[in-house]
């Protein structure tokens, strides 16, 4: 028996989370004894109930519907050290200074009697080590947290605009908080604006975040399953995180990750909101409203990480307009400018909201597609040459005094879409090189690169 006590010493030595350890046991047991099954349940104080300590225990999802038994097996346990006669489990308490750590049940085995002499001396010993295991993997717990705390807050330091912003934060807490749903609203005209994810199928939550226009405090609800949390910064709402928990109710620690992050993405976005509102006119093309092109490098840059990180689609379509020099030598420069304004006005009218426009210099912009593929960069970037093509320029708004026919202008563009061995510069050289084709082969049309 001491010999098998040294390598069970030996084998949870070399455990270092709650899931190794225990597969260890259970490789052990399965050896030594040949038991069928071994689960290890320890004790939530928080959650007032039994969980699994091979799954993360530190975020754990308590379920309400297990055998009510366990609870009276636990109580039982305390004073009996283990137990033999409920569902053919073995039962045997994990000691703590008097006290009981958790249960762990074991099924099976071909000597039950010494697997209960063995369990005499080894429960103490997984009981040490599930206790340093518990303590090591809380303090990461709170390290990771206290990371997140600091990784949202220089959000800002490279980025202030929000459709960027709040996605990162989303993630950050999406991750961190791997149990539950993530949600995160944005006031916009006293109402609340889904800004991440994509959608929220829960009534009951987008029925709760329109209930915040007074109140700041943060509300749990769905028998302690959800919860909205506000965004506040200088007695304004901004907004909330909403949280839902896959299964289980929320422990007081979840609650209080979730209102400190609820407070600091509250500080980023607020942040953001000012910076957006100085830097507007700084990183916009005055002619145009249109980014500039400095900017729109940074764009590119933000949206080829996204890209990559989420692993979705990409699509940039370089366009040029035909002709410009020659509006410019015959009718002048401010008929120039007005056809610059007229055409980006038209391309705007055919984007989707998050669709990004740059001025990159001249007669020439940069569109960029995020969550497109090519082939619907290909029918925008015609829906577009259409659009163009049937809006003439009535060059009389510059000058009154002057009889001039309406205009007809015509643009070329060029499409690439990003591939993840790319570098973000590449996508407007590629694009460009398309465009460049497309201006050369007779103008008013679209070419694709397809970078074969």
């Amino acid at each position: 028996m001491l010999d098998l006590i040294e390598k069970l010493s030996q084998k949870i030595d070399c455990a270092e989370n709650s899931k190794t350890l225990t597969g260890a046991l259970r490789d052990f047991f399965i050896k030594n004894f040949k038991i069928t099954r071994l689960d290890i349940l320890v004790q939530d104080n928080e959650k007032k109930g039994l969980v699994d300590f091979s799954k993360d225990w530190t975020n754990p999802a308590f379920d309400t519907e297990q055998d009510k038994n366990i609870q009276d097996i636990f109580q039982k346990i305390k004073k009996n050290k283990y137990i033999t006669d409920y569902k053919n489990f073995i039962w045997f308490s994990l000691p703590k200074n008097g006290e009981s750590l958790g249960i762990i049940k074991i099924e099976g085995g071909t000597s039950p009697d010494n697997i209960i002499e063995f369990m005499h001396t080894a429960s103490y010993l997984i009981s040490i080590k599930i206790q340093n295991i518990m303590l090591a993997e809380s303090m990461k717990k709170n390290l990771d947290f206290y990371e997140l705390m600091k990784d949202i807050a220089k959000i800002i330091e490279t980025q202030y605009e929000l459709n960027y912003v709040i996605p990162l934060i989303g993630e950050m807490i999406d991750k961190f908080m791997s149990n539950c749903l993530i949600y995160i609203f944005i006031r916009n005209n006293s109402k609340m604006e889904l800004m991440w994810p994509a959608n929220c199928k829960d009534k009951t939550i987008l029925e709760e975040t329109e209930k915040l226009t007074g109140k700041y405090n943060y509300n749990i609800f769905q028998n302690g399953k959800t919860g909205i949390f506000p965004m506040v910064n200088e007695n304004r709402l901004l907004g909330c995180i909403a949280a839902k928990t896959m299964s289980g109710e929320f422990s007081f620690q979840d609650i209080n990750y979730l209102e400190q992050l609820a407070k600091q993405s509250s500080s980023t976005i607020n942040r953001a909101i000012v910076y957006g509102e100085i830097l507007k006119h700084a990183t916009l093309d005055a002619l145009t409203g249109f980014y500039n092109r400095r900017h729109l490098e940074e764009r590119i840059k933000q949206e080829t990480s996204k890209a990559k990180r989420q692993k979705t689609s990409l699509c940039v379509i370089m366009t040029d307009i035909d002709f410009f020099k020659r509006v410019n030598d015959t009718y002048g420069h401010a008929a120039g400018d007005l056809v610059l304004q007229t055409v980006s006005k038209t391309i705007r009218s055919q984007l989707r909201e998050y669709d990004i426009a740059g001025r990159y210099g001249g007669e020439e912009f940069a569109l960029l597609l995020p969550f497109t593929r090519m082939e619907e960069a290909v029918m925008v970037a015609e829906r577009l040459r259409k659009a163009v093509e049937n809006q003439k320029v009535d060059l009389s708004k510059i000058n009154p005094e002057k009889a001039h026919s309406p205009i007809s202008i015509t643009i070329s563009s060029g499409i690439y879409e990003y591939k993840t061995s790319d570098n973000p510069e590449d996508l407007l050289k590629k694009a460009d090189k398309a465009l460049y084709e497309a201006k050369e082969s007779g103008r008013n049309k679209i070419v694709v690169n397809k970078d074969e």
